[in-house]
């Protein structure tokens, strides 16, 4: 199916028709986001917890410190929930009232596994940095067995998974048009600047065209 079936806990209800389910949409904004929000309650307390992460088909995959708590207790199968948000511009109105943001996020409800598999926890290392930077794994040391070790990973299904998002601009209140006041939207696009190189660079190591020539989303360096 292309879309994911909206559940009661998923079903987009504040703005209805900001919802998004389609796959395409949902894809894209994990793809381009670089953190996520986990969320899960160990003895009653909640906890929100920000994290790197990466996506291939329906799975998301979390990793850090196998002494991680988030970790540990993930892997035990509690509920937890996910959250990505890019922030795309500020909706400036003619009110206080009207102001808004534009923004695309995702929610993703579940229970992780575990990743023991040693092919399927290295592929995963691979995807969290290649989704930092596409070409990146290739051009660095990978993991060794120590470090392998000292790593978890869990693997969530994208199986309950709503976005919302806005767009366009601000929408004032009819007799608010009048007022002298600019209205408009700003645009918040991630645009790198110029690599600043390692304080112990070995001399002659020229920085990679995917450095050089990084976007998350399409906007050109300046």
């Amino acid at each position: 199916m292309s879309t994911f079936t909206p559940t009661s806990r998923t079903q987009v209800k504040r703005l209805p028709k900001r919802g998004a389910y389609d796959r395409e949409t949902v894809f894209n904004i994990l793809d381009e986001a670089f953190v996520c929000h986990v969320g899960f309650v160990v003895e009653g307390q909640p906890y929100v917890i920000p994290t790197n992460y990466g996506r291939v088909g329906e799975t998301l995959y979390l990793h850090g410190s196998a002494a991680s708590r988030m970790l540990r207790t993930l892997s035990e199968g509690i509920p937890v929930c996910v959250t990505a948000t890019l922030i795309d511009g500020l909706v400036l109105a003619r009110s206080a009232f009207h102001h808004s943001v534009n923004y695309r996020s995702v929610v993703i409800l579940g229970t992780a596994r575990l990743v023991e598999n040693p092919t399927e926890k290295m592929a995963a290392l691979r995807l969290f940095t290649e989704h930092i930077m596409k070409g990146r794994w290739d051009q660095i040391r990978q993991p060794n067995e120590q470090e392998l070790k000292g790593t978890t990973v869990l693997a969530l299904p994208l199986e309950e998974v709503s976005a919302k998002v806005r767009t366009g601009g601000p929408v004032d209140d009819e007799e608010d048009y009048e007022l002298p006041v600019w209205a408009g939207v700003l645009p918040l696009p991630v645009t790198p600047t110029a690599p600043i190189a390692d304080a112990r660079l070995k001399a002659g190591i020229a920085v990679p065209e995917n450095v050089t020539a990084y976007s998350r989303n399409g906007s050109p360096k300046p």
